[in-house]
């Protein structure tokens, strides 16, 4: 699971933690160049080469959402959940664990609680914990968590290539067969995909398969995603083919990546997702201006106008 701010700082080579840190204690930032990949910020990239510049080398700022709040409140109690004993993995329990792992999230990311600061009443705050616990209840019509055993859980992994891209990212749940077959498992709290959009959905989900792939030289015998917001599980078994499909359309976005990186060149790519993006005022789209490029440029013709191609013919897949 990645929120949109989450992978920020890895990205850019910074440690683990930079993000959350620079949010609770505001000091200068300092732009380093990426230094490696998370499903997150391929998809950024992939919908729209500025974003991905403001998030990863700018690191410009972001307001918490209700909705990417609740999925990391949502996350944090199915985690924890497994830390009880099989028999009572319930639903009362698990929905017990909402307002202490909203505290706890409060404590470690004080920014989020601006999202109630208009609610002195608490009764907007009350509702959105209230469809928390309706997403976690949801989860028990899906799995049975008494019969799981995960072999671990938001589980960082990381691998570099034979190319030297490193990739990165943070798989909610791996389970282990007694066979010795893995399944990655993500949680959504949103509703699922139609049909024709599945494959943009496990773009994540091949990517956490590529970087296992690696690590282990086990091809995870299955990917699934259990989507909270609608009751809906997607399954997908992996073949090695698919994965290097995945590994050469990597290779090509950091190619995409690193041009950008040199030459400045990050185009916006307008789409109906601008909506909600946070960095309308420093988009050309919307009249804004981007902040000073902060990181030294290129000076060879032939790679700015090959970075403009490379920008243009990344699909979703």
């Amino acid at each position: 699971m990645e929120t949109s701010s989450e992978g920020v700082a890895e990205d850019a080579g910074a440690p683990a933690g930079a993000v959350a840190a620079t949010a609770a204690v505001p000091r200068p930032v300092v732009a380093i160049a990426p230094a490696s990949l998370s499903p997150s910020r391929a998809g950024d990239f992939m919908q729209c080469p500025l974003l991905y510049r403001f998030r990863v080398i700018d690191r410009l700022p972001e307001k918490p959402s209700e909705a990417a709040t609740r999925g990391t409140l949502v996350h944090a109690v199915l985690e924890r959940l497994f830390d009880a004993p099989a028999g009572e993995r319930t639903a009362p329990r698990a929905k017990a664990l909402v307002p202490g792992q909203w505290e706890r999230l409060l404590a470690d990311r004080p920014e989020v609680g601006e999202l109630f600061a208009d609610d002195p009443a608490g009764e907007r705050l009350a509702g959105w914990l209230t469809e928390a616990e309706r997403l976690v209840e949801r989860w028990f019509t899906l799995e049975d968590p008494s019969r799981l055993e995960p072999a671990e859980r938001e589980l960082f992994v990381e691998t570099e290539l034979d190319s030297g891209l490193r990739l990165r990212g943070i798989i909610d749940r791996v389970d282990v067969a007694p066979t010795g077959e893995v399944r990655i498992v993500d949680y959504k709290t949103g509703k699922a995909p139609r049909p024709e959009y599945a494959e943009g959905a496990l773009f994540q989900m091949k990517f956490y398969a590529l970087v296992v792939w690696r690590l282990k030289r086990v091809v995870p015998r299955r990917l699934q995603l259990v989507y909270l917001g609608s009751g809906d599980v997607l399954t997908y078994d992996p073949v090695p083919a698919d994965l290097e499909r995945v590994e050469r359309k990597l290779l090509a976005l950091w190619e995409a990546i690193r041009r950008a990186t040199e030459t400045g060149d990050w185009r916006p790519r307008p789409t109906k997702l601008c909506g909600w993006c946070d960095h309308q005022a420093h988009c050309p789209e919307f009249g804004g201006t981007p902040p000073p490029y902060p990181l030294p440029l290129a000076t060879v013709p032939d790679q700015a106008r090959g970075g403009q191609d490379a920008q243009g013919t990344m699909g979703p897949d």
